[in-house]
């Protein structure tokens, strides 16, 4: 594996886990040359469904793409890494077993609504008010009224 750091070649596995779910094995590494320590995921290689994008446009699923926009909604809010690695966790999983080869983005933007509502209201209303595009405050206002109740 190629450290990160200066990118040599020659990288030895210091300690290996599986994750509790068992569906990855992370391996913490150390370089040999800049003796920096870095960590490795290992995953099954799966076949995501291609996403549909509102012009037609068909793009390929892209797990870092999904985690920058939860990233930037739960932006200076306190959710833990592990709790945004779960929820993307569950819509990999949910995409995965719908069975689906293409599906709209739309789809994708409602999943990670649920998962952002269930893990900060004030990151699910950031999300929401730029996913779905509101015209006016009235349509704002009826949103934080629903996360109210």
């Amino acid at each position: 594996m190629k450290c990160p750091f200066c990118s040599n070649a020659d990288s030895q596995v210091v300690e290996t886990r599986v994750s509790e779910d068992g569906d990855f094995i992370r391996r913490r590494r150390q370089c040999g040359a800049c003796e920096k320590r870095f960590t490795t995921y290992e995953r099954p290689d799966v076949n995501f469904p291609v996403v549909v994008k509102k012009d037609g446009r068909r793009i390929e699923f892209e797990r870092l793409k999904l985690r920058a926009s939860m990233n930037l909604a739960l932006r200076k809010r306190p959710v833990s890494v592990e709790q945004i690695d779960g929820a993307i966790e569950r819509i990999e999983e949910k995409l995965l077993s719908l069975g689906v080869r293409e599906l709209p983005s739309n789809r994708i933007g409602e999943m990670v609504m649920r998962e952002l509502k269930k893990l900060d209201k004030v990151a699910y209303v950031r999300f929401a008010s730029v996913y779905r595009s509101f015209e006016d405050i009235d349509e704002f206002k009826t949103l934080v009224d629903e996360v109210r109740r």
